[in-house]
């Protein structure tokens, strides 16, 4: 197996269940890199959600954020690559959160804004479905965040649609489905992800590996979710790690242990280390 390029999924994947890269798959990516294996961050993320565990691995020069709404380099920020909503996808998003009466996050040039009462409740009661804690430090609180939706209508990287139960999700599945010229996903159980009419991790990663002389066959991907099911099905070998959900495992060629067990860097020793 020639793997001269690695993808990697972050939350429920390459970082644990502390949001951590362990000090071994961080000894793991550098060594994939000391072997000129491109290591690739390839996440729902903002840029500016990044960890900086992430960013101080020198094996890693690039990072695919907002659901590959963007590539980036990761130390500069620079966007070498955009993929973004059109005008008309945003507006009816805007409409749609309304009549949900949802909350909702939106993704501008790198940055994750909040719905400020609905940052206010977390930073009160917390959440059950994710880690308050990142949150709080990766979003910035808007007052009118439809308001702010529409005024940036040009520049949205993703639109987060945020339910407080799966059940209620599904009952808005249908309606989120039908915005025009989307893109829609999910990265964890309570939300429904809109990006642009050909966002994706795959799409994106397609873009990069034009760049790098890089062929399908020669691409790993690990992830854990929904959002990674495309990037996993395109590669010339797709890992799901011991804890993916939502059926991602499906569509995987192989299964390693969980993100609390270093999955992602015992398949990495297993299958690119010489």
């Amino acid at each position: 197996m020639d793997i001269r390029i690695i993808a990697l999924d972050l939350d429920g994947t390459t970082l644990n269940k502390a949001g951590e890269i362990t000090e071994y798959t961080r000894d793991v990516l550098e060594r994939a890199g000391a072997q000129g294996v491109h290591v690739v961050v390839s996440t729902g993320r903002s840029y500016r959600s990044l960890p900086e565990q992430a960013k101080s691995i020198g094996a890693i020069k690039y990072a695919i954020t907002s659901n590959g709404a963007h590539i980036n380099d990761i130390h500069t920020g620079e966007a070498i690559y955009s993929s973004l909503l059109s005008e008309k996808a945003v507006l009816r998003s805007a409409e749609l959160a309304r009549e949900l009466n949802t909350d909702i996050e939106i993704f501008i040039d790198g940055q994750a804004y909040i719905d400020a009462d609905y940052y206010r409740h977390i930073e009160k009661y917390g959440c059950e479905y994710r880690n308050a804690a990142y949150v709080l430090w990766s979003r910035k609180p808007i007052e009118d965040i439809t308001g702010f939706l529409v005024a940036n209508k040009d520049r949205i990287e993703n639109i987060n649609f945020c339910f407080p139960s799966s059940e209620v999700l599904e009952e808005s599945r249908a309606a989120v489905n039908a915005i025009p010229e989307a893109t829609v996903t999910s990265s964890f159980a309570n939300n429904l992800e809109v990006g642009g009419p050909t966002t994706s991790k795959r799409t994106a990663l397609m873009a990069l590996m034009d760049m790098l002389g890089v062929i399908r066959e020669q691409l790993m991907c690990c992830g854990d979710a929904p959002n990674d099911i495309e990037m996993l099905e395109f590669a010339g070998f797709g890992v799901a790690v011991g804890n993916a959900w939502g059926g991602t495992a499906e569509h995987a060629d192989y299964i390693t242990g969980t993100n609390d067990e270093d999955g992602v860097a015992h398949a990495i020793e297993k299958f690119v280390l010489k």
